[in-house]
């Protein structure tokens, strides 16, 4: 029987697989992929985009720890656009249509070129992950065998995958792919806390049979803002999305046909997204509105194929073809493939540590659709994060933690493994308590310096973010060198300063009316810096005050943060909680106190309960 060895094997060649594997590999870590077909790693299963609000920002966070989704989709996209363009920096989301064989291609490419990483094509049927300290061992369809420090296992929708379209049901990971049942059957012995969730994408449609004309039309920004940090310029010709609305009789065709639904039929037990809902849901839920926008977006660049998002369905075929053509411009479309919900297995990831790791198998990772998030950008922040803490395992190395108060992905990982989820979890910037620091513009000064430490980035990448860091450093020595006053702004024609005090040219920048011209109007030998520098640190001023106050915030949570709760701690035995509290903590199994707060149901007197405990427990190890 045939055995290779590894450091770590990533299963599962997804968003989630590609990240994992070639953060694992950039670690040092002798890194294996095993995928069921090398010819889909990369595949971008729903629609063909990535980014968005809150999306974004783990976008640019992946980047900043030298990861490849970002490149990717700057190598691969035909439409960027800034959301939130008006409001402030700090909830502002990159976004891009991407074409789906570039965006792939790319991929492949970049795991190709990856040292220390090997794809092999093959089905995991089994995983044997023998007592602490020990490999792990992973059997193949063809009897094969491989073995590894680690295993991160991102098997995404294909856990007992099953595929439904109305009435019809059948099994698959995603359209035209075998799920992974067997490895589902593992899980199961494995006693995992499992469950099912669903998603679904709508009918692909023939965009030259779409009527544009009488269409509302999308262009893409006219000044870019691109993922990676590397990135300078777009690559690919930049195309318009299309978009139209649902009408009366979009809905009326809908509700007669509800009982035809996947989902409203019964056949559908798992749980779908509720900020991403079926059209069915949409006209159930929201019986008052006579209308729903969607986007007509080209999936490629040489492709014809247009992706309506907003009206993805489990309805049948022929209610599909009949509801599409009510709609405005898509009178005469034609249906390449038809929308489908798809239903599969996850692990609750209460089960998990904030390294991704198995509390019950810590040699075991898990990423990505399998621990309950919806999402290409979440499934690759998982893998990041699961790929570095594996090889770091492999290496005898102590584990890296992202925190909520350092990112995004941090509070995701915090999210997920404090609270469980009961739909698939979708980020929103909405859920980070300190996004005013957690912006999009800043994820490589917030996060680079974590991944030079660990080791984890390139040459280039180091090289480029040591470069920005000085000019950053130098540009603000410089913009707080010299101070102004309130005349000085008025010669300038802007309010004077009630408070008759000097400012900083950095703290000007903080002030509502004074943007980067007025103040190099005000010290033109400024205008040297370059722009880019400029306007970073435009965007660092306007939320310095701000910051100051978050930053006494973040630094209480990290002393909390810093009181760990040991793994076997009782809070069955904590006399003064709820029966139901302790069950959620027991379940939950808070590794800092920080992270019990946030268990649904805490108040502060049970806190106080815990944290008497807790200094019990160490005043009774000093004494000994």
């Amino acid at each position: 029987m045939k055995h290779l060895s590894f450091d770590v094997i990533v299963i599962g060649g997804g968003h989630a697989g590609a990240e994992a594997a070639t953060a694992a590999a950039r670690m040092g870590a002798q890194t294996a992929l095993v995928t069921l077909k090398t010819a889909a790693i990369g595949v971008m299963s729903c629609n063909p985009a990535i980014g968005g609000l809150g999306k974004g920002h783990l976008v640019r966070e992946i980047d900043a720890m030298d990861g490849i989704m970002g490149r990717a989709a700057d190598v691969a996209g035909i439409q960027f656009r800034l959301l939130n363009r008006r409001k402030g920096p700090a909830v502002q989301g990159p976004r891009a249509q991407a074409d789906r064989a570039l965006y792939r291609a790319a991929i492949q490419s970049y795991l190709q070129a990856q040292p220390n990483l090997s794809v092999i094509e093959g089905e995991v049927t089994d995983l044997r992950s023998v007592s602490e300290g020990a490999r792990c061992i992973l059997t193949l369809a063809d009897g094969s065998e491989v073995s590894a420090w680690a295993v991160v296992v991102t098997t995404g929708t294909f856990l007992r995958g099953v595929i439904h379209i109305g009435d019809e049901r059948r099994e698959g990971g995603r359209m035209g792919e075998a799920p992974s049942n067997r490895l589902a059957e593992r899980f199961r012995d494995l006693s995992l806390p499992l469950g099912r969730l669903k998603t679904g994408t709508p009918p692909r449609l023939d965009g030259r049979t779409i009527n544009w004309s009488v269409l509302e039309r999308q262009d893409a920004d006219p000044d870019p803002s691109l993922f990676s940090f590397l990135s300078r310029d777009v690559q690919q010709r930049q195309v318009a999305c299309g978009i139209t609305h649902t009408n009366t009789r979009t809905h009326e065709i809908i509700r007669e046909n509800l009982g035809r639904s996947a989902m409203y039929g019964g056949h559908i037990e798992g749980v779908g997204p509720r900020y991403c809902p079926s059209i069915e849901d949409k006209v159930v839920r929201f019986a008052d509105k006579e209308s729903h926008q969607i986007f007509l977006e080209p999936e490629g660049l040489q492709d014809h194929t247009i992706y309506p998002n907003g009206i993805s369905t489990s309805l049948p075929v022929d209610v599909q073809e009949r509801y599409v053509r009510s709609i405005t411009g898509l009178e005469q479309a034609e249906i390449l493939q038809p929308g489908y919900a798809i239903e599969y297995d996850y692990v609750d990831p209460r089960a998990l540590d904030r390294t991704l790791s198995l509390r019950a198998l810590p040699s075991v990772f898990l990423a990505g659709q399998i621990n309950g998030t919806t999402g290409y950008e979440e499934a690759a922040a998982q893998g990041l994060v699961a790929g570095l803490n594996a090889a770091l395992l492999s290496k005898g190395r102590d584990p890296f933690v992202f925190q909520r108060s350092d990112s995004y992905i941090g509070v995701m990982i915090d999210d997920l493994t404090t609270r469980g989820v009961t739909e698939p979890y979708r980020m929103f910037t909405s859920r980070a308590e300190f996004r005013l620091s957690l912006r999009a513009d800043n994820a490589d000064q917030r996060l680079t310096p974590f991944a030079i430490e660990l080791g984890c980035v390139s040459e280039e990448r180091n090289a480029i973010f040591q470069s920005k860091a000085e000019k950053l450093a130098g540009a603000k020595r410089r913009l707080d060198a010299k101070t102004w006053t309130g005349k000085d702004l008025a010669s300038l024609g802007l309010s004077m300063l009630g408070d008759g005090s000097r400012r900083s040219s950095f703290e000007l920048l903080s002030l509502p009316d004074v943007g980067v011209a007025e103040v190099l109007a005000l010290d033109p030998e400024l205008q040297d810096i370059e722009p880019e520098i400029l306007k970073q640190l435009s965007i660092d001023a306007m939320y310095s005050h701000y910051i100051e106050r978050q930053s006494r915030d973040i630094e209480a949570i990290r002393r909390d943060e810093k009181l760990a709760i040991p793994s076997d701690f009782d809070f069955r035995s904590l006399e003064g909680l709820s029966t139901e509290l302790r069950l959620k903590l027991n379940q939950a199994r808070p590794e800092t106190l920080a992270q019990a707060g946030r268990v649904d149901g805490m108040t502060p007197a049970a806190m106080t309960l815990i944290l008497a405990r807790l200094r019990q427990g160490a005043n009774r190890q000093r004494a000994v």
